[in-house]
C-alpha cells in the first residue's frame, strides 16, 4: 500500500498509462460496434422485450457463439498469458439461484432503463448526455451488490 503513495517518475507514469491503450482501444472499437450494430438502441431492446425482431437475439446469440468458442480454444490450445502462465477458467459450482436471481435482476434493469452496462459508455460517447444517469444508477447497483454480496447465493 505504502508503495502507491510513492511519487513516480513522469516517465513511468506515463509507460503505466500506455499499458491501458490496448483496453482503451477494446473499449473504443466495442462502441463503435455498439453503435454501428443499433445493440445500445433503446428501439431495438423493445422490439426484443417484444418479440418483435431477431436483432438483438442474433447480436447476443452470436456473443455467446463466440464466447463458447473462444473458451474451447483456451482451453483446447492450452493458450498462455503475457507472462507465460497457462489462461484458466475457473469452473464453477453448478447451480440454478444465482442465475435466475442476477438474470432477472438484470433483466429488469435493462428492460426499464434500456440500456445495459457496455452501450451506456458507448451512448455517453455518442453525445447522449442524459444516460449519465443510467451510468450513476448502474454504479449505485454496483455499489448496493457489494453491500449486500455476502448474503447473495454465488
Amino acid at each position: 500500500m505504502q508503495q502507491a503513495l510513492k511519487p513516480t517518475h513522469p516517465s513511468r507514469r506515463f509507460s503505466q498509462v500506455l499499458a491501458y491503450t490496448p483496453y482503451l482501444l477494446a473499449g473504443v472499437a466495442f462502441g463503435v460496434i455498439a453503435i454501428r450494430s443499433e445493440i445500445s438502441s433503446w428501439y431495438r431492446i423493445q422490439e426484443m422485450f417484444r418479440f418483435g425482431s431477431f436483432h438483438m437475439y442474433g447480436v447476443i446469440g452470436s456473443a455467446v457463439l463466440t464466447g463458447m468458442v473462444s473458451l474451447w480454444l483456451i482451453r483446447r490450445l492450452g493458450l498462455k498469458d503475457k507472462q507465460g502462465r497457462a489462461l484458466r477458467v475457473e469452473e464453477r459450482e453448478p447451480g440454478w439461484r444465482r442465475y435466475i436471481y442476477g438474470g432477472t435482476i438484470f433483466g429488469l434493469g435493462w428492460g426499464l432503463v434500456g440500456a445495459c452496462p457496455g452501450p451506456i459508455y458507448a451512448l455517453i460517447g455518442s453525445g447522449f448526455l442524459s444516460v449519465a444517469v443510467l451510468l450513476l444508477g448502474a454504479l449505485l447497483g454496483t455499489f448496493t451488490y457489494g453491500l449486500l454480496q455476502k448474503r447473495l447465493p454465488h
